[in-house]
């Protein structure tokens, strides 16, 4: 009985890397829809690959030191982890297996469009000749091909590097005798794919691999021997960093050390080209110790080489989008005095519809303006060479006080933070790297001000990372105020992160991981208490993941106290949608289009009258009790406006939305009876469109 009453309630919830399969497949049906251009199709593509690399790398790897461990515990989607791992693996390798078939048929169109990816031997002669010139100039000098034997150790695979296994025979030497075998890597700092000059009285571009073409050219790296095969090969490791943050005397020196091994992590998962010879595969496969997770791909590993390649490409502007243009935010388009305007109202931005020239001025305004006594910023990810980085650096070179918060963890990350937090530090900044445990995701600039009346403080709190490069790719919402509550409670939060105050009480925001879910969850049991008294009660949220067994039976309590609740998650979701007696009054959706969905948007209808917040955090365990993050409530009324329209495009989107079934699975949202289609991102490009004081949800 206890064991039917588990499986009932484990029934109640999807599992959040299944979960998260179910979001790449979506990104992949992105790159299989026709009515988008071609190379907007191959980026998905790529998408496609370095989202899974990611998976395998942190997510896949956990779950297999789950079981190295020997954990047989389910966990609340009753899913042990060796379970959990052979449905991944399943459901895994089907994908994969259906981005080799687009990729294809990917092939054959870009052929049509006169981008020809072709084969050494399809080359005529003045194509070879070229070819074999920059092998013999360019590639061949930089190859280190390396032997395995008794007397030569298998070498370092680096972590999703390209390689080649090649087994070979001595000349002379009998078939029979055992092969030799040695391993090469392809080069990373030498373009993946290489172009072959044209054909005579032809337009078409045409390309060949970098890897076909050492193979092409193998025997030059083995004098003496045979080559009798040669196929790529690719190691995915695990990369999640084990630090000991209590126990290092300098974090900054800790992660250095830990970014150095995970070169040496555990191998999670092997990529092999079909065809791979017998005996290179059981080399492989023994050095590695793994033989469950190997994926035989047809067709060139790694795909994320089409990322650059369909953008950098030029002359095909027809098959990408027309490039967007940020317009700058109206209400601070000729404004030179930004803390003046900022006086006067509450501004909201949102990007990329709108230029992250906004954040960036704010910043640089700040560093110049005499009046400025302080600026203090969180840093997650920033771009390669941020003007936030020289504002900041500028400020403190000029005597203001300038502290940062450099999130050193941020994964993948860690080096670039690294770099800039030193570059900080020389030029005066207070450098910090946040709180023992705890990651600080939070996106908030505070500057103080000397003003006339006294001190005052300007707040830019965003949902996004400082990072004007995926500014122009993510939607993101960010608010400049200077409402005092706000400014009070960024000057605690600061204290906390960088110094020994107690936990502050937060007169606005709502701060992980002391108060943030318990915030979330008074106000959803607020509109449940609405909804059985009869008052308008409904919930709206929009962020990236919903993982969090908690908020999830908060969100089924509400459904059935009556409370409507709609909800726009991009990616993983736990929460199984439309069960009767459960969440029948529950909507999940996701959007999968040209920029990637990243705003987190909270609207609670609060008996008619409605509070609405912006947030760092997704609805995660790890966002709501690991990180340090924030919800700020938005005042200006007609700011939550415009946050209520982006909410309601995503809600009437019927071209890129998916919702989210019962049993797990999505299903596009199409217009009833042919009506008209409504793409909620390119609706949003009309800047009007989510600036009107029309309510209607």
């Amino acid at each position: 009985m206890k064991d039917t009453a588990a499986r009932e309630t484990a029934n109640h919830y999807l599992n959040r890397d299944l979960s998260w399969v179910e979001f790449n497949w979506r990104v992949l049906e992105e790159a299989q829809d026709p009515e988008t251009p071609l190379l907007e199709r191959v980026k998905f593509l790529s998408i496609v690959s370095s989202n899974l690399d990611e998976f395998m790398s942190v997510r896949v790897a956990g779950i297999k030191d789950q079981i190295k461990a020997g954990h047989t515990k389910k966990d609340f989607t009753g899913y042990t982890p060796a379970g959990l791992f052979k449905r991944i693996m399943k459901r895994s390798s089907k994908m994969v297996t259906e981005q080799y078939k687009t990729y294809r048929d990917m092939i054959r169109q870009l052929g049509r469009e006169g981008i020809i990816f072709t084969e050494y031997d399809d080359l005529n002669a003045t194509q070879r000749k070229a070819m074999d010139e920059y092998y013999h100039d360019i590639v061949f000098p930089v190859l280190t091909p390396m032997a395995v034997d008794q007397a030569r150790p298998f070498p370092l695979v680096r972590t999703q590097a390209l390689y080649l296994a090649v087994v070979l025979m001595k000349e002379g030497d009998d078939p029979e005798d055992e092969p030799y075998f040695a391993i090469l890597q392809v080069p990373s700092n030498l373009s993946r794919y290489l172009a072959v000059p044209g054909r005579a009285n032809s337009k078409k571009r045409e390309f060949i691999l970098m890897e076909d073409l050492i193979e092409k050219h193998i025997h030059t790296l083995f004098s003496g021997y045979i080559p009798i095969s040669v196929h790529a090969f690719r190691l995915t490791r695990n990369a999640d960093l084990t630090l000991n943050e209590e126990g290092a005397e300098d974090l900054l020196e800790e992660i250095e050390i830990q970014l150095r091994k995970r070169r040496w992590g555990t191998p999670v998962r092997l990529e092999v080209q079909k065809g791979i010879h017998p005996y290179a595969l059981e080399q492989l496969t023994e050095e590695f110790e793994i033989v469950e997770n190997i994926f035989e791909i047809d067709g060139p590993l790694d795909l994320t080489y089409f990322m650059k390649m369909a953008s950098s490409l030029q002359g095909f502007d027809h098959l990408r989008y027309a490039p967007i243009q940020p317009v700058y935010p109206s209400e601070l388009d000729d404004v030179e005095d930004l803390f003046a305007k900022l006086r006067q109202q509450d501004v909201l931005v949102y990007h990329p519809y709108e230029s992250f020239d906004a954040v960036t001025d704010f910043v640089l305004q700040a560093a110049y303006d005499p009046q400025v006594l302080a600026i203090k910023m969180t840093l997650y990810r920033v771009s390669g060479n941020s003007p936030l980085i020289q504002g900041l650096a500028r400020a403190a070179e000029s005597g203001k006080q300038v502290t940062v918060v450099v999130e050193l963890k941020a994964r993948f990350d860690e080096e670039r933070n690294i770099a800039w937090a030193r570059k900080l530090e020389q030029a005066g900044c207070h450098v910090v790297y946040g709180l023992v445990g705890l990651k600080t995701h939070a996106k908030i600039t505070l500057v103080v001000r000397q003003e006339a009346d006294g001190l005052r403080r300007y707040v830019h709190v965003g949902t996004g990372n400082y990072n004007d490069n995926t500014a122009r790719l993510y939607t993101d919402v960010g608010l400049f105020t200077s409402h005092k509550e706000i400014g009070e409670d960024a000057s605690a939060l600061f204290n906390e992160v960088t110094g020994y105050s107690a936990p502050h009480n937060w007169k606005a925001f709502g701060v992980a991981p002391t108060d943030m879910m318990d915030k979330l969850f008074e106000k959803i049991r607020r509109e449940a208490k609405h909804a059985a008294e009869g008052k308008p009660a409904r919930i709206i949220a929009k962020f990236n993941s919903l993982s969090n067994q908690q908020m999830v039976d908060e969100l089924y309590a509400a459904s059935q106290a009556g409370v409507e609740i709609d909800l726009i998650v991009r990616g993983v979701c736990c929460l199984r949608p439309g069960v009767p007696g459960l969440s029948e009054r529950i909507t999940v959706r996701s959007i999968v289009d040209r920029f990637l969905e990243h705003s987190r948007i909270f609207y609670f209808e609060n008996g008619g009258e409605p509070e609405v917040y912006i947030a760092s955090a997704d609805w995660m365990t790890r966002n709501l009790t690991r990180r340090v993050e924030l919800m700020c409530p938005v005042f200006d009324k007609s700011i939550q406006q415009s946050l209520i329209n982006i909410l309601r495009l995503s809600l009437k989107d019927n071209v890129k939305a998916r919702q989210l079934q019962p049993n797990g699975m999505y299903e596009h949202v199409r217009s009833e009876g042919g009506g008209p289609q409504l793409r909620s991102q390119f609706e949003a490009m009309r800047i009007s469109s989510w600036k009107t004081t029309t309510r209607e949800l």
